[in-house]
């Protein structure tokens, strides 16, 4: 991969506007993170990335614009300097007894500098997209997994099963990113689903649709079975529709055994909740008998806004995924310094049952508004796209805004790839004067460790 170049005295599409191009930029807003684009940054302060097919990269790029650099802290609803904005959130977190930070869009960094601040006041962290991360998170743990990567994709796979997923929705350019520019003939099966139409511009490709209108767990359960070496007659059991099912599983099953490497593709966002990690730790045990005697693997299509990043690095500083609350041993007065509960730390379950009285919320890749559930009387802090003030502003009272930087648009940052094994380093197209989440995190440290200093020494001093 060639390292990212800016190039000031490239012409623009647009005459009107001057443009530095960033070539092989990386882009931020979505997990695949191509790396194949050439960014425009025009003197108004837009982006562009001409003759994009994303969908979703072009729908992102709307929401910068000229105003950004412009866009003001808030406290209580009023335009306030970044000190008093730092100040008034620090104090917020000092009085907090058990707070949430939520949202947590950002990179590598931005969790990295979140961790100790999170440490310091005993807060929950919680993703937004934790109810797509939780469901892979628990089947990793049950039974473990066999996952590849996208190269091996490219390289070798040449049976693809999609189960119950449609890529190009979520993800406009899985396709061009798994298959184009390759060469070996592949076929793609869509099981539980209707075929995705981007998948039939691959001239080197077979594509197949198999039980579309099935329940997903009847059709995990027999094909578990047949991957044991159940007979697919025996399991039917005399039902037709049963039949049916099971032989068309059977026939699946016979092309995966002749295949040279399968991998199985789904979404957990798109499995049916709220029992998503039965379906995939039901994929899993498919691929691990399929490894007895030839090669396959799973592919799970997620992790957007940073979710993947997050979780791997709390896992490193950890040693447990996300939805777990940490704090210093003082902090803890007695308690675990870690409490991993995928289930009593949702975020929506939290807010519902009023049991954390501050949130802190990060939308550092797109607008992202806190959960439309939160009390008006609740401490809230938000690092933010600069789109989400006037939001903040309106809310009035018990907020605090504080835009920041877009990694890969106005700063710098690594993000890992869907895959899980590729961490991307990115580079800012735009360079807006955004601080980044790293660095806002890193000043509300400091400031609540003073505060709660201040604190303590003041208890000290009392009779």
């Amino acid at each position: 991969m060639h390292s990212p170049s800016i190039d000031p005295s490239t012409p623009s599409p647009s005459a009107t506007r001057a443009a530095a191009l960033t070539r092989d930029w990386i882009c931020p807003f979505c997990p695949l993170l191509c790396d194949d684009l050439a960014a425009a940054a025009h003197d108004d302060g837009t982006l562009d990335v001409p003759d994009t097919e994303c969908s979703r990269l072009a729908h992102a790029l709307t929401q910068y614009g000229a105003t950004d650099v412009q866009c003001a802290c808030t406290v209580d609803g009023n335009e306030a300097d970044k000190d008093a904005a730092l100040a008034s959130a620090a104090q917020l977190l000092a009085n907090a007894r058990r707070p949430l930070f939520g949202g947590l869009a950002t990179d590598v960094a931005g969790i990295r500098a979140l961790y100790p601040l999170a440490a310091a006041c005993g807060a929950i962290l919680d993703h937004l997209h934790g109810d797509a991360l939780t469901p892979a998170t628990l089947a990793l743990q049950d039974r473990g997994s066999f996952f590849t990567t996208l190269s091996e994709v490219r390289a070798r796979a040449d049976l693809l099963v999609f189960f119950g997923c449609q890529p190009s929705r979520r993800y406009p350019r899985f396709f061009t990113r798994a298959l184009a520019g390759t060469e070996l003939a592949r076929e793609l099966v869509f099981v539980g689903c209707e075929a995705d139409p981007a998948a039939a511009s691959f001239a080197q490709t077979r594509i197949d649709t198999l039980l579309p209108d099935t329940d997903p767990y009847d059709t995990l359960a027999l094909w578990s079975a047949l991957a044991e070496g159940r007979d697919a007659a025996a399991l039917s059991h005399g039902d037709g529709s049963a039949a049916n099912v099971a032989s068309a599983l059977a026939s699946l099953h016979a092309r995966i055994a002749g295949a040279r490497y399968t991998v199985v593709v789904y979404e957990p966002a798109a499995l049916p909740a709220p029992h998503a990690a039965l379906l995939i730790e039901a994929l899993n045990r498919i691929v691990k008998a399929v490894n007895r005697t030839t090669r396959a693997a799973c592919l799970a299509l997620g992790g957007d806004d940073g979710a993947l990043t997050v979780n791997q690095t709390v896992t490193w500083l950890s040693g447990l995924p996300l939805r777990t609350r940490v704090s210093m041993p003082a902090h803890a007065a007695g308690g675990a310094p870690l409490d991993h509960d995928p289930y009593r730390y949702r975020t929506a379950r939290l807010l519902a049952e009023r049991e954390v009285d501050a949130l802190l919320w990060i939308a550092g890749f797109a607008p992202h508004a806190w959960p439309a559930s939160l009390d008006p009387a609740l401490a809230l802090i938000v690092l933010g796209h600069p789109a989400l003030a006037d939001a903040a502003r309106a809310r009035g009272a018990n907020t605090v805004f504080v835009p920041v930087a877009t990694p890969g648009v106005d700063s710098g940052g690594h993000l890992f790839r869907i895959d899980g094994t590729v961490v991307m380093p990115l580079t800012a197209a735009r360079g807006a004067a955004l601080e980044s989440v790293a660095s806002i995190a890193a000043k509300l440290s400091g400031r609540l460790s003073g505060q709660l200093s201040e604190r303590s020494s003041t208890r000290e001093d009392q009779p």
